[in-house]
């Protein structure tokens, strides 16, 4: 398979701007043109290791990982170091467990002004009251 990044991309649900920002961000090789790099020199073709690559950063995002984290964790593949990867993995959950609780809290908050909202027609919007600077 031999594609042009266009192509990756779009296999991989992404832009071709972010796969370009990956390799900017090391998460990603840029391969060489097929004319050589000097000016006007080809375009870049890129193969199944590429995408599997591409699909593999979007799947961890997805995830909730962090391209910081992403990147350790694409080194660690290559390593081997499962211990590592599993604590980066309990990291990510507890980070996400701290979200979730934040997003509860929130969503029963929002919950309990729009209860208060709708319990009268006359004063201030109790919602838009909340959200006004002290």
């Amino acid at each position: 398979m031999q594609i042009t990044i266009g192509k990756l991309a779009s296999a991989g649900g992404v832009g071709v701007e972010t796969v370009r920002y990956y390799q900017r961000r090391g998460l990603m090789a840029t391969p060489m043109r097929s004319g050589g790099e000097r000016w006007g020199g080809g375009i870049r073709r890129y193969g199944a290791d590429d995408l599997r690559r591409l699909r593999f950063i979007r799947s961890a995002q997805a995830a909730g990982f962090t391209l910081d984290e992403i990147s350790d964790l694409l080194a660690l593949e290559e390593s081997n170091d499962r211990a590592r990867v599993r604590r980066l993995a309990r990291q990510r959950i507890d980070a996400l467990d701290r979200k979730i609780a934040q997003m509860t809290e929130t969503r029963a908050v929002l919950a309990r002004l729009a209860d208060q909202c709708a319990a009268s027609d006359t004063g201030p919007c109790p919602i838009l009251a909340a959200f006004e600077p002290y």
